[in-house]
């Protein structure tokens, strides 16, 4: 089966938004069916895990062989990461948050979800942010 752009961002949504025990078993259909994918807990003061969400992400992306070590690979991870942070960022600064980071892979196709719980008060509020980008083909 070829899998588009809207099925792995799919992908990724449901790995950021899974438990741990959904996130294994998405992980292994998702390897049956050729996709590589990851998933990263975060949490913390959004403005301040910046930075630490970036390095999360390109570590679990490295170390689950969705992209290679390559300052090409590196940029669209970034680049993917990065997008998904400003899509939450409005609705997330200021506050603590708790969430996962979904990682998910077929070819060309890259992307990364950000999924937040935000705890305010007594109030809970929840924000996605999506990123994706067009990576090369010629290293698998």
């Amino acid at each position: 089966m070829e899998y588009r752009s809207k099925d792995i961002a799919r992908a990724a949504i449901m790995l950021a938004m899974s438990t741990r025990e959904e996130e294994m078993e998405l992980k292994e259909s998702y390897k049956k069916s050729g996709i590589k994918s990851a998933a990263v807990d975060i949490g913390g003061d959004i403005i301040q895990s910046i930075s630490k969400i970036l390095e999360r992400t390109m570590v679990a992306s490295k170390r689950n062989e969705i992209i290679k070590d390559s300052h090409v690979y590196d940029g669209a991870l970034t680049g993917a990461t990065r997008e998904a942070i400003a899509q939450v960022m409005d609705k997330a600064a200021g506050f603590n948050v708790g969430g996962k980071i979904g990682i998910a892979r077929y070819r060309e196709h890259l992307s990364v979800c950000i999924f937040l719980n935000i705890g305010m008060f007594r109030l809970d509020d929840v924000v996605i942010g999506l990123g994706h980008r067009a990576i090369p083909v010629d290293d698998e």
